[in-house]
């Protein structure tokens, strides 16, 4: 299962930078991860300083 962003997210980036598919990509108000791409590695999940993002 993809990881998601949840509403916590205060799009910050930190999550994009390190994802290392490029599943993360900018929305409003909050980033997005695209279940196609992501490969559940949870490299966004523990860099994420507000901790938004969990396995789905």
């Amino acid at each position: 299962m993809a990881y998601v962003i949840s509403d916590d997210c205060v799009a910050c980036g930190a999550c994009k930078d390190v994802c290392p598919v490029e599943a993360i990509s900018e929305g409003s108000p909050k980033y997005t991860i695209d279940a196609d791409k992501c490969v559940d590695c949870g490299a966004c999940a523990s860099e994420c300083p507000q901790s938004a993002i969990n396995a789905g």
